[in-house]
């Protein structure tokens, strides 16, 4: 009985090291060795996606991106609009634009394309400016 009590805070403990560790602004990419299934917050984590441009061939690209879960809850209320909510989601708080050349572009298409690198990121109400939100009507 009390081997099984330990392992359980000695996991706490590496899970919460590990957490800390990830979060130090010059170690972005280890947030990868936290168990992302249980960790609740927002962080930059590394993301790849393909980069398309009608008229140029594709290009993989590599970067930062904002993820993480974030507290969220609603209840219902007797007033309108019924429903009282809290809702945070997992935003960029701090971005820098970088711009890339696609490749194989036909003639009087533009190769560039610009997208964001995430420095920081926040929970935080939903930016519907840069973010597809669920508003309540």
């Amino acid at each position: 009985m009390l081997l099984q009590k330990k392992k359980p805070q000695r996991s706490r403990l590496v899970l919460v090291l590990l957490l800390w560790v990830s979060l130090q602004p010059d170690s972005p990419s280890q947030v990868l060795a936290v168990n992302l299934r249980h960790f609740l917050g927002c962080a930059v984590r590394e993301f790849t996606f393909q980069a398309r441009k009608p008229g140029c061939r594709s290009l993989q690209i590599t970067t930062d991106a904002c993820w993480g879960r974030c507290e969220t809850w609603e209840k219902p209320v007797l007033d309108p609009p019924f429903i009282e909510a809290y809702q945070r989601v997992c935003t960029y708080n701090q971005t820098r634009l970088v711009t890339v050349k696609l490749p194989g572009c036909m003639p009087g298409i533009d190769p560039m394309y610009t997208y964001p690198v995430a420095l920081r990121c926040d929970c935080s109400v939903c930016p519907t400016s840069t973010t597809e939100c669920i508003t309540s009507v």
